[in-house]
């Protein structure tokens, strides 16, 4: 589990090919690398990987076809700046959302425009996803925890201090790139608990308007 709250910017070292997935070396830059054994987790990205050496400069990932499928990762390059995060323990401050480095899409970038300080930013993400992003709600953009500013079907908008260009990756972030997106954990469980016994139901896709109506909601 993570929090969103982006640790240190690191840098790709190198990307081998390993019998069809990938290998990562990640240089972590200012991230402290003391406390982390053989094992462990660091989100790269908001993609939860485990670290499988430790040279001392980072850390590097195995990173399976399914994550390449899901992620942004297989589109990352030596030299790309990532954003990274240490899993959290029991001590540490929640000062984002409750993530859990598993990505549920891709979202695209629409819009960048400043506002002031602040740089506001358009973003569009997948149509099943949409249900999960709600006005003042979390979400998870490349592994940062932010809050959502208004919300329009598919796209939604949000406004970036400067503290948080500095700290992340989204200085960079520029029309037509490709993000990672997580959705509120809480979300998620809301609706699969809606479902009830309708859960255990197989190719059952999620709540809708006739299981509500069965609820005795009026829709």
């Amino acid at each position: 589990m993570f929090t969103g709250i982006i640790q240190s910017i690191g840098q790709v070292g190198a990307m081998q090919s390993r019998g069809g997935d990938l290998r990562l070396r990640i240089l972590t830059g200012k991230l402290d690398l003391s406390d982390v054994e053989l094992g462990d987790s660091i989100a790269v990205n908001g993609v939860c990987l485990t670290a499988v050496e430790l040279p001392g400069d980072g850390f590097l990932a195995d990173v399976s076809n399914e994550t390449l499928s899901l992620t942004s990762l297989g589109q990352l390059e030596p030299g790309s700046h990532v954003n990274l995060e240490k899993a959290l323990t029991l001590q540490t401050r929640l000062g984002g959302h409750l993530v859990a480095g598993h990505v549920d899409g891709l979202g695209e970038v629409l819009d960048r425009h400043d506002d002031a300080r602040s740089v506001r930013f358009r973003i569009r993400v997948p149509r099943d996803l949409a249900r999960y992003i709600a006005h003042k709600g979390s979400i998870t953009v490349d592994g940062t925890s932010l809050t959502v500013n208004a919300v329009d079907g598919d796209v939604f908008d949000l406004n970036i201090v400067p503290h948080t260009l500095q700290e992340t990756i989204m200085a960079d972030y520029r029309p037509g790139r490709q993000v990672n997106l997580e959705v509120d954990l809480v979300a998620r469980y809301l609706e699969r608990l809606l479902l009830g016994e309708a859960a255990a139901e197989p190719g059952h896709k999620g709540v809708d308007l006739q299981m509500l109506a069965r609820a005795g909601f009026k829709v």
